[in-house]
């Protein structure tokens, strides 16, 4: 397998090791022309912690499974002790994913050639992930709509697979109200209602019936509740052609899944 590290997505500014991430070219490639389709994975870690470090053995279970190429990014944390000098809110975690999807849709490659379609991207999103993926492709009907991904990021993406995701904050605050001091005031600021921020309130940006999506929650989470997915899929549900859930097959911890050996069977038909 090829890896190639440390790759910047915002080449014109300052090198940030927050703003890069690293893709990994399986040698038995699942494609017709040379060049797989690429799979996106987008950590989790309450936008405060994690790291593409802690994922490598992800991306090789990944990229050996499908024979997609895949590619996972940093983005900028909130610090965990927040001041008004390095606050880090939302949608800054978004855009920089956004920054990122956008240039691998167009990236000539490590060597300028290539290396995976750009036209065939499947995205993944775990825990915080699956919001900051969501806040992406769903459009704001609340306040501002900063995060705007480009007609040619919606075209190219086939698939977005959501698990153990965050999505409507205050639902999660009624469940667990000490993530509120813990994670949800330094990742959005103090609110007396996170409803603008909760993508169970936002709809699909544009008519993109290619488009499938898949809702993930293991029945052995306790750290997210999977209340969280239900809403998300009924809130869809109306609205998406091609959306799936499963809820019942995986039973292990919120993290965990991301080891288990039936996660992978479980994405083989959106694969």
């Amino acid at each position: 397998m090829d890896e190639y590290t440390d790759i910047s997505y915002i080449p014109s500014e300052p090198h940030d090791i927050f703003q890069n991430f690293n893709i990994y070219i399986p040698k038995l490639r699942n494609t017709s022309d040379g060049r797989p389709p690429l799979v996106c994975f987008i950590h989790g870690g309450a936008w405060r912690s994690e790291d593409k470090l802690d994922h490598v053995g992800l991306a090789h279970k990944l990229a050996s499974f499908t024979g997609y190429a895949v590619a996972i990014p940093n983005y900028r944390l909130s610090p965990r002790e927040t001041t008004e000098d390095n606050a880090i809110h939302h949608p800054n975690h978004a855009k920089d994913v956004l920054r990122f999807l956008e240039f691998v849709t167009t990236w000539g490659g490590p060597h300028g050639t290539s290396v995976y379609d750009s036209n065939r991207l499947c995205l993944m999103g775990h825990s915080c992930g699956a919001h900051i993926l969501s806040s992406i492709f769903l459009e704001a009907t609340q306040g501002e709509d900063p995060l705007r991904p480009s007609v040619e990021l919606l075209e190219s993406t086939k698939a977005i697979i959501m698990s153990e995701g965050i999505y409507d904050i205050d639902l999660l605050l009624s469940s667990f109200p000490t993530y509120r001091t813990w994670f949800i005031e330094p990742a959005f600021g103090r609110r007396s209602t996170y409803g603008e921020v909760s993508v169970t309130k936002m709809n699909p940006r544009v008519d993109h019936p290619h488009l499938h999506w898949l809702i993930v929650h293991s029945k052995g989470d306790t750290l997210v509740d999977e209340a969280q997915s239900e809403a998300m899929y009924q809130h869809l549900l109306p609205s998406v052609p091609h959306i799936a859930r499963n809820f019942g097959d995986l039973i292990e911890e919120h993290n965990d899944i991301l080891k288990a050996s039936n996660l992978l069977n479980l994405l083989d038909n959106t694969f």
